[in-house]
Order: C-alpha cells, then structure tokens, then sequence
C-alpha cells in the first residue's frame, strides 16, 4: 500500500524550487539531500524516482530542489505531484500508542457499550492535534473526533475496533 509522504502545492521562484506539504512525522528522515524520493504524477498516475538536491523550511512547508527540474516551468508541471512511500517499508512503531494513519483507517468505531458509531474514513492532522473522520454507520455523515485518550481510551488493531468515550453533543447532529 502507497502512502502519502508530502503534496507539491506549487513552484517557488524561478530555479525550479517545489513548495512541499509534508505528510510525514519524520521528514527529515523523508526529505534529505541526495535522497531518492518516489513521485506519483496526479493526472497520468506515472511514478518515477527523483533525487533531492537541497530542502529547506519555509511557512511551516519544505521548499525542494530536485535533480533536472532547473525552472519554473519544469516545476509547474510537478504541481499536485505525490511523493509516496510503501507501507511496508515502515518499521514498526515502538510506541504502543502511536500508530500509523493507515492502520487506524477502516477501523471500526464503536462507543464503551459496544454500540457501532461508524468507521474511520482517515486521520486529519490539523495545528490543534489529529482529529479522526469518522463515517458515521447510521447515516453515512462525518464525525470528527480528537484522537485524544480522553476520548479515545483504546485503539486495537489486533480486533480492528477503536473505542470511543465521548463528551456529551460530540456525535450529535448539527
């Protein structure tokens, strides 16, 4: 399975620069000079390996130079371009409450008494923390719930269930 690591969002300045969503807790392991990364072309779904010739921070982004894109224009043409990883080139996390999105994603949701809330559509990633989308079973809308241990008390992806403890109004309609 594919993951998503960062987004090319745009180019930036005339050298060919790529600014870079990251999505990735580690890119610093990801995003390194004379590293290869896999890219995935948005329209043509065509991968191909670039080498990263220098990275940088900028506005909470990665600006990246990669290897023949020398332009704007070059640059303009990876716009949307994924840079994706295989899942099982992830070591296992050594923390037990930590956890990749893709385990938690399709994982079903279910309140303390067992009642079935609905699954895991995906993990958000947002300034106040991770929120969990959660489509719900009985109507098919979004909930969005914080990945928090006071609500989310325990995630098992041995039976593929996380339980929620949710306050009062959290999975209520709006």
């Amino acid at each position: 399975m594919e993951l998503v690591i960062g987004r090319v969002a745009k180019s930036h300045g005339v050298r060919g620069e790529l600014v870079v969503e990251v999505r990735t807790d580690e890119p610093e392991e990801r995003f390194v000079s004379g590293g290869t990364l896999r890219g995935r072309l948005p329209r043509s779904g065509t991968v191909r390996d670039f080498t990263v010739e220098s990275v940088r921070e900028h506005s909470g982004r990665l600006l990246v130079s990669l290897t023949g894109v020398a332009d704007r224009t070059a640059a303009d043409a990876l716009r949307g371009l994924l840079f994706v990883i295989d899942s099982a080139d992830l070591p296992p996390s050594e923390d037990p409450d930590e956890f990749y999105d893709h385990e938690l994603e399709g994982l079903q949701v279910q309140l303390t008494d067992g009642t079935v809330v609905g699954s895991v559509r995906e993990v958000l990633h947002s300034a106040a923390g991770e929120l969990l989308a959660v489509r719900a079973a009985e109507d098919g809308r979004e909930i969005l719930v914080p990945f928090v241990t006071a609500i989310v008390p325990t995630v098992s992806l041995a039976d593929r269930v996380i339980v929620l403890d949710p306050p009062e109004g959290l999975l209520d309609p709006e």
